[in-house]
């Protein structure tokens, strides 16, 4: 079947699928150089969608459900890339990026659930690099600034110490925002099951879980307060390194260590330095360690559901989404101590405004910037798969900053 479409939006009903669309619409329109659709279950959900967002009714609506197989298999043949934010992934997802693996079509998604990666990785490996397709998972807030942030540290080092990183640190220093409904939703899959699974614990806990037949050295526990040496500050642990840590060494992997196989990544939240910094990150740690025993409780989950999550289509308005933002510190430091230190900085709040924007970008780098030859088919990270080339895409159009503070 012909290619029609260059990026097909899949889930365009969501609540972040409408802020892609709108992304989408705004800077390429309808008839522009893009070619690009909506898709989801239901037509009428789609027009209502297009026609509230101001979109040309000339844009392609395209229905097919999660779970219908032949559905789906149609329209993944339709175009280069599927741009899809319908998740748990672990729940919805595996149909889709199937036929996306069989008909050698591009993928990018927004699954921060390592779990589901490690069981999906050596299934669809084999299938993808055959068929050609590019399946690129955790192209949204996680883990884009956290992947791209290592990819882009590593580069400066090497182009300013002539060194790699042996280590790095990955703070986040400033997350105005709120996390995405999606975010959430997942977490709460993951422990669901995980219940189910107790084995699946094992991957969560493990750094390298999606590297297969790759173990480096031990890593550093990032879930008490600690004193960072090369921040010098206190740090608490942050929700989403869980998935971030296990990228980043899977982006190490596919690239082949450059940066060693000794290479070491921590991440967690900057709290200051001092009394007050202790005391905060303390207070941080301790409140992650009864989130965490909550979540074990079936009630604790049922009611987050009821009341934590937005209802289908809701989520912060735009004066919120456009006071959100992050700034993330990459502390490094090569073998014989010579420092560098990296940030990223993001323009709207990381769960949606931010991440609407990145994972329509990683979709148009993947489908425009990235050569087969360099990337050819297979399950990809962003900072392996597009690296550099995402870095100034996004620096140019989604809002993103790359700076070398100190080196």
């Amino acid at each position: 079947m012909d290619k029609s479409f260059d990026i097909i939006v899949f889930g365009a009903t969501g609540f972040t699928g409408r802020l892609v669309a709108e992304y989408l619409n705004q800077t390429h329109g309808v008839n522009g150089a893009v070619r690009w659709a909506m898709a989801g279950r239901s037509a009428g959900k789609l027009a209502e969608v297009r026609d509230a967002l101001g979109i040309d009714p000339a844009l392609p609506l395209l229905v097919a459900d999660a779970n219908d197989a032949g559905a789906l298999a149609e329209l993944v043949a339709r175009t280069h890339v599927v741009l899809t934010t319908v998740g748990p992934y672990q729940t919805y997802g595996e149909p889709l990026i199937r036929a996306c693996a069989a008909a050698g079509t591009d993928y990018v998604d927004l699954c921060g659930e390592p779990g589901w990666m490690a069981k999906m990785i050596p299934q669809l490996q084999d299938t993808a690099r055959a068929s050609g397709a590019r399946i690129v998972f955790s192209c949204g807030f996680d883990s884009i600034p956290f992947d791209l942030g290592v990819v882009y540290a590593q580069h400066e080092a090497q182009q300013r110490l002539d060194a790699p990183l042996a280590r790095v640190h990955g703070r986040v220093k400033v997350m105005k925002g709120t996390f995405s409904g999606g975010t959430v939703a997942s977490m709460l899959a993951t422990v669901e099951a995980m219940k189910a699974d107790p084995s699946l614990r094992r991957t969560l806990i493990d750094p390298f879980a999606l590297t297969p037949g790759f173990k480096g050295p031990r890593q550093p526990s990032d879930h008490l307060a600690a004193f960072d040496e090369l921040a010098q500050g206190w740090t608490a642990p942050f929700v989403m390194a869980t998935i971030n840590t296990k990228n980043v060494h899977r982006s190490h992997f596919l690239l082949g260590h450059p940066w060693g196989t000794d290479f070491v990544y921590s991440e967690a939240m900057l709290t200051g330095d001092g009394a007050k910094g202790e005391q905060r990150a303390k207070k941080m740690a301790r409140a992650a360690k009864v989130q965490n025993i909550l979540l074990a409780f079936a009630p604790t989950r049922a009611l987050l559901r009821r009341f934590a999550l937005p209802k289908p289509g809701e989520g912060p308005n735009p004066e919120q989404r456009l006071k959100g933002r992050y700034e993330l510190l990459f502390f490094g430091a090569t073998a014989d101590g010579r420092k560098l230190t990296a940030r990223v900085t993001g323009d709207r709040d990381p769960g949606y405004g931010s991440t609407s924007k990145m994972i329509a970008e990683a979709a148009l780098c993947l489908v425009r910037d990235i050569d087969r030859n360099a990337t050819p088919g297979g399950v990809w990270t962003p900072g392996a798969a597009m690296g550099m080339p995402l870095i100034e895409r996004l620096r140019e159009r989604a809002g993103l900053t790359f700076t070398v503070v100190e080196a």
